[in-house]
């Protein structure tokens, strides 16, 4: 498919951005069956510039999920399998010494991507965990001194898996606030399995990622564009104050132990406004904020001992919250 022309006024450009944006989504369902609701907020969190979490059992498409997205914008792909003796260098890349020239070279990492698909992340230690932080932040990667830039668009997808917790080590705080959004992503219902099924083993040999059926419809520098086009929609000082009470009613809430901090009211706003753009609207709404406020806000609350020893959920927590916070509606 052509690439996008370039548009007249801001009401086109606002409808051709929620239209590439809706035609991805359609793309990616061709080799990603179902969860619909998990490709949104992938989209959302690429859309806002944002790092996604990815929480669930092993065996559920996630490396397909973000082959196929990578393939809509024909961007670059590297997955890196997170386990106890991986080193900060097999992430970032390192210095090494070339005998031909007589000098030290950089050897780029496979962090220079612009989708990292970072499996099983809480396998590796802290160290490692820890090179993350400044591509996550800084989008950048410091090697000798040197500090290189990452393509852009760059996006760290990581995974974890909830269930087997022998031989992993728990992400701080600090490293989990870095995550714009936290996604779960479980089972697929009956049918969505069954359609899965047929499509994995119709013609096709072994467990290969097939993901020829995705067309590739833009460029990474049109995400580029998408994203500086959120960072501008609207967002009423009403519907900011909406945001900010979510962010603050939590670390006072009762069964929570400690809140989000800042950054939740911003994961907030800025997921909120992707979530406007791939409406076709120039402007956030409240049920925007509503809408986004379980992934945004789920990683950066903590739950009372008591609460989680009885299995209680971040979700359940913070769903009764936002039932009790008004939203604006005029």
């Amino acid at each position: 498919m052509n690439e996008p022309t370039q548009p007249s006024t801001a009401t086109d450009k606002l409808a051709q951005a929620a239209a590439i944006g809706n035609r991805i989504k359609a793309e990616i369902n061709k080799a990603f069956i179902g969860q619909s609701q998990v490709v949104e907020q992938i989209l959302l969190a690429l859309f806002a510039g944002g790092h996604v979490l990815i929480e669930g059992v092993p065996g559920l498409g996630k490396t397909l999920l973000v082959r196929a997205l990578a393939k809509t914008f024909d961007g670059s792909f590297t997955r890196i399998q997170f386990t106890p003796d991986l080193m900060p260098s097999d992430v970032t890349g390192h210095a090494m010494y070339d005998l031909k020239s007589d000098q030290f070279r950089i050897r780029k990492g496979p962090v220079f991507t612009n989708l990292l698909l970072a499996d099983e992340i809480n396998r590796a230690p802290a160290k490692t965990q820890a090179a993350l932080l400044e591509c996550m932040q800084e989008a950048q990667v410091t090697i000798e001194g040197q500090a290189l830039t990452l393509p852009t668009p760059f996006m760290t997808l990581a995974t974890q898996n909830p269930i087997e917790q022998e031989g992993t080590y728990p992400l701080p705080e600090a490293q989990l606030d870095r995550f714009l959004l936290k996604v779960l992503i479980s089972y697929p219902n009956e049918a969505e399995e069954k359609a899965m099924l047929t499509a994995v083993t119709s013609g096709q040999v072994g467990d290969t990622l097939n993901v020829s059926a995705v067309n590739t419809l833009i460029k990474p520098a049109t995400i580029t564009t998408l994203q500086q086009i959120v960072s501008t929609l609207i967002v009423d000082e009403r519907v900011s104050e909406y945001a900010v009470r979510i962010t603050r009613k939590t670390r006072e809430w009762p069964g929570i132990a400690m809140g989000a901090g800042p950054r939740g009211g911003l994961a907030l706003v800025r997921t909120a406004r992707a979530k406007a753009l791939l409406a076709g609207r120039d402007f956030v709404t409240p049920d925007d904020i509503k809408n986004v406020a379980l992934p945004a806000l789920r990683h950066r609350v903590s739950l009372a001992p008591e609460l989680e020893i009885e299995g209680h959920h971040p979700d359940d927590i913070l769903t009764a919250l936002l039932e009790k916070i008004e939203a604006p509606r005029k």
